[in-house]
């Protein structure tokens, strides 16, 4: 299957996946709700983000280029801020990826402090609770051994499972800013 998928793009001269992308003018890449402000702020279409992503999702560690193909030529300027703007929205995509994953890292090492705690209280009544037969703290010793086991699989499903995502697009973030991106026009072709 890898391979068909690999086969459906073309490759550049020096052996690279080739993204193209194609568009009547260069402003048809940035969203229109922001028609009036400079290049430097406004923000990619979304629906080219989402093409990006998909296709560096597809051909994953593969080495690529993105070629930008339009039909009314771009001044020098215009190419040289859609370069900027692909890698500095995919810097900062990066960057929100990155502060979600460390969120994440930390709420989990809180949990892990939480059903430590729970798990050694839980241990100390249950020996309190052998020696007096209590019903009420035996009853209150279940509860925090649960509550421990709770807080202790949640922190380790995090580490072990849940951070994953977060790595994946950090990284593919990181492919499309620091990729590759050539502007042409029908006449240039």
């Amino acid at each position: 299957m890898r391979k068909e998928i690999l086969e459906r793009y073309e490759l550049s001269g020096a052996n690279e996946i080739i993204i193209n992308i194609a568009t009547d003018r260069i402003e048809d890449l940035y969203n229109n709700f922001d028609k009036k402000s400079p290049f430097l702020k406004k923000d990619l279409s979304e629906d080219f983000v989402t093409y990006l992503i998909d296709c560096v999702s597809e051909i994953e560690k593969e080495k690529f280029l993105i070629q930008i193909n339009l039909d009314t030529p771009a001044e020098t300027s215009s190419v040289s801020r859609v370069q900027n703007s692909i890698h500095q929205f995919f810097l900062y995509m990066k960057e929100l990826e990155t502060k979600q994953m460390r969120a994440k890292a930390k709420t989990s090492m809180i949990l892990l402090g939480i059903g430590l705690f729970l798990a050694f209280i839980s241990l100390f009544l249950s020996n309190t609770t052998a020696q007096n037969g209590s019903l009420a703290l035996g009853v209150l010793t279940e509860g925090l051994t649960v509550a421990a086991w709770v807080s202790l699989w949640e922190a380790i499903a995090t580490f072990l499972i849940r951070w994953m995502p977060y790595r994946k697009k950090i990284s593919l973030y990181e492919q499309i800013a620091h990729a590759k991106v050539t502007v042409t026009t029908e006449h240039q072709k």
